[in-house]
């Protein structure tokens, strides 16, 4: 069974290449592009493993969505990979104080990206 994972992304070419990358291995990707899809997302699907969010999205920010995660108790565990541009610092600073898994600045490496997904869902339901 492949481990589902959210990614949220404004940007359609980045979800698109974060879509590909992971469907190459055991991964299952369901991409939305703004924050209150992301959140809806998290209500419909009950085995997601790990969400990736960008941090500048319409609706609700990457941020406005961990937190909201991080005070849920269903999700208040699910590792969270925050994506942004170069030199934002305070985002950081904030989505570590949320309780952010690891943070990415675009451009990113997939394949590292990869990895990271990899290592925090090791031991989601279907993990190798």
């Amino acid at each position: 069974m492949p481990i589902h994972v959210l990614v949220a992304d404004d940007e359609p070419h980045i979800g698109r290449i974060i879509q590909t990358k992971l469907e190459q291995g055991p991964f299952r990707v369901t991409l939305v592009s703004d924050g209150p899809s992301a959140l809806r997302a998290l209500e419909e699907y009950a085995d997601v493993a790990l969400v990736l969010l960008d941090v500048m999205m319409p609706g609700l920010t990457g941020l406005d969505v961990l937190a909201t995660m991080r005070s849920d108790a269903r999700w208040k565990d699910l590792p969270c990979i925050i994506l942004t541009a170069a030199g934002h610092d305070q985002q950081r600073d904030e989505a570590v104080r949320l309780g952010v898994d690891d943070f990415m600045t675009k451009p990113f490496s997939p394949k590292r990206l990869y990895s990271r997904v990899a290592e925090l869902t090791v031991n989601a339901p279907g993990a190798v």
